[in-house]
């Protein structure tokens, strides 16, 4: 489903939203906003804009159930805005598919700069999808039952289909491609960062957390997805 040219900011804030509005049109986006989360919801849904600015506390529906309702239906990114290092925004919001997340008071020129990456990385994701799509070749790994396919951006392990976010899919891909070596948080600090999401170990580590749990990795002893101390992570070969 391809997405508009435009961005949309859920927040009944009115005068954050007039502000944050002004700015990103004056740096060349066109931009359209919402004050609750059902007429998001629908919005988001039918209008497809190209990113969704989503601040977590709105009325009638909260952010976080505004994500998780459009998530199947929308795979432009999603920025949510949450409350000052609210630590349970920012892990329900990454579990239930948002792509970053930002911690208000927003400064503009920061909020600038994470739609910017936002953007670079989808427009990266696409344009790569088109070319392998067009050549024909079959980007498709499997290991310990695992398959991962970038092409039709979808996982599976032991033939049961796995729900990941594009952050998931992207952090399985590295740790599938580099299967039996150990891939450093370093190196996926900086792969995420030209993809343009978070990368601090914080969160890096979180990504690993969800993944254990969602491939069916015991966290205590995990055997497919190992921490090597003091240096990353390992995807086992067995």
């Amino acid at each position: 489903m391809k997405l508009n040219d435009w961005i949309l900011i859920v927040d009944d804030d009115t005068e954050l939203t007039e502000l944050l509005e002004a700015f990103l049109e004056k740096n060349g986006f066109q931009v359209k906003s919402v004050a609750n989360g059902a007429d998001a919801v629908q919005r988001i849904i039918e209008e497809q804009p190209k990113l969704v600015v989503l601040d977590v506390m709105l009325p009638d529906l909260d952010g976080l159930s505004v994500c998780r309702e459009v998530r199947n239906d929308y795979h432009g990114p999603i920025l949510m805005l949450t409350a000052l290092e609210d630590d349970v925004d920012e892990v329900t919001g990454l579990e239930i598919g948002a792509d970053d997340y930002l911690a208000k008071p927003v400064r503009s020129r920061v909020l600038l700069a994470r739609v910017r990456a936002l953007l670079r990385r989808y427009n990266l994701l696409s344009k790569y999808q088109d070319e392998t799509e067009e050549s024909g070749h079959d980007y498709r790994l499997q290991v310990n039952g695992l398959t991962i396919d970038k092409v039709s951006r979808s996982a599976s392990i032991h033939d049961k289909a796995l729900e990941l976010t594009t952050s998931e899919f992207e952090l399985l891909w590295i740790l599938v491609e580099n299967a039996g070596d150990v891939v450093t948080r370093d190196y996926i600090s900086e792969a995420f960062k030209d993809m343009g999401y978070d990368s601090s170990t914080r969160t890096i580590d979180l990504r690993i957390s969800h993944l254990r749990r969602k491939i069916g990795d015991d966290p205590r002893v995990p055997s497919l997805i190992k921490t090597i101390r003091g240096k990353g992570y390992q995807l086992a070969i067995q």
